[in-house]
């Protein structure tokens, strides 16, 4: 899996319409179920301006987790990389992202797609933690 980083850039916030009451998945909602509520994507998902950064996918090794080729991921720095989180990482200078697992017998990088296999990360490898995934964004 390929990434293609961009770094947050705030320009204000553009808020766009949002439908509180839920949207119906089966029946049609009626129109007065619109509030005319605004939100902001911004606020929404960057809680951490300074730390912030997307990254577009590019590989399916994520693809159980419900990351697919072509979407944006936001990652945040300033979380504490957890075992079980999903991570950017940078594993001997290429990046990668993958679900953290952490137990007595080592690191791996775990991928969320049985084609692939694990990766045990080896007392002579690099590993830095780059970010957490907070949010997946997709095109449908």
């Amino acid at each position: 899996m390929v990434l293609t980083f961009y770094k947050y850039e705030s320009n204000g916030f553009v808020k766009i319409p949002f439908v509180e009451a839920g949207i119906k998945a089966g029946f049609p909602s009626p129109a007065e179920d619109f509030q005319g509520k605004r939100i902001s994507l911004d606020k929404e998902l960057v809680k951490n301006e300074t730390a912030t950064f997307y990254a577009k996918v590019d590989g399916d090794s994520m693809q159980d987790a419900g990351m697919s080729d072509g979407d944006l991921l936001v990652i945040d720095r300033s979380l504490e990389p957890q075992n079980g989180k999903i991570a950017v990482c940078m594993l001997d200078g290429d990046f990668t992202v993958k679900r953290l697992r952490v137990d007595k017998d080592g690191v791996y990088l775990v991928p969320e797609n049985k084609s692939y296999q694990e990766i045990k990360v080896g007392e002579d490898q690099e590993l830095v933690i780059w970010g957490i995934v907070t949010y997946v964004i997709k095109k449908v």
